[in-house]
């Protein structure tokens, strides 16, 4: 059936459009609600004028986004912490609420999570950048930071440093207490059967008298 929309429905028209549709699409559903209706010249006539004022309010809309709301926006970078687990995998994801959120409170400015464009939940650690639909002709770009909560990933880091620095350096008591045991050691293993010198010409001289 060839109808002309008097209303926008997303993903299929916006008004003034004429386009044909499947019969039970029309009849069931764009007729009874009043989003459609026969594409003759009198409704057609009607659409349009309704296509004229809408896109007036657009515009308006529009200038104001570009005026107050992006220059809040625009840029902004936000923080998100969350639990990660082994090898910083996340335990769940950040969505667009989540981000839409945290938009709203370093910015103040209402967003409802639909605007935020996430193809999908993230699920990794680091900066993303996400565009946010201020209205349908206004686009923002923002940075979000998802970290892990309490900084676990940089105490980890941490803790790997000081493994790999090894033992710590002995103190200049504990290096003292070192060498004096080494020469108690060779002490004890000189041989004892040695005589003195003075003994042995004491002992030569008796000899000969």
């Amino acid at each position: 059936m060839r109808v002309v929309f008097l209303e926008e429905v997303e993903g299929t028209a916006r008004t003034g459009d004429v386009k044909n549709v499947a019969d039970g699409f029309a009849r069931n559903y764009l007729l009874p609600r009043k989003l459609a209706a026969p594409a003759t010249d009198h409704y057609i006539n009607i659409a349009q004028a309704k296509a004229s004022k809408e896109a007036r309010r657009q515009d308006r809309v529009d200038e104001e986004a570009r005026s107050y709301v992006l220059p809040k926006v625009d840029g902004k970078s936000v923080s998100i912490e969350v639990r990660v687990g082994d090898q910083g995998k996340l335990f769940g994801s950040v969505t667009a609420r989540d981000i839409a959120e945290a938009l709203h409170e370093a910015t103040r400015v209402e967003l409802e999570h639909r605007q935020v464009d996430l193809r999908e939940p993230i699920r990794e650690l680091g900066s993303h950048n996400v565009t946010v639909k201020l209205t349908r002709n206004v686009l923002a770009t923002v940075t979000v930071n998802v970290e892990p909560l309490g900084g676990a990933a940089v105490a980890e880091d941490a803790e790997e440093a000081v493994a790999l620095e090894g033992e710590p350096e002995a103190s200049a008591g504990e290096e003292e207490a070192v060498e004096e045991s080494a020469i108690e050691d060779a002490e004890e293993d000189a041989p004892t059967g040695a005589s003195e010198p003075g003994e042995e010409e004491s002992e030569s001289d008796s000899g000969q008298n």
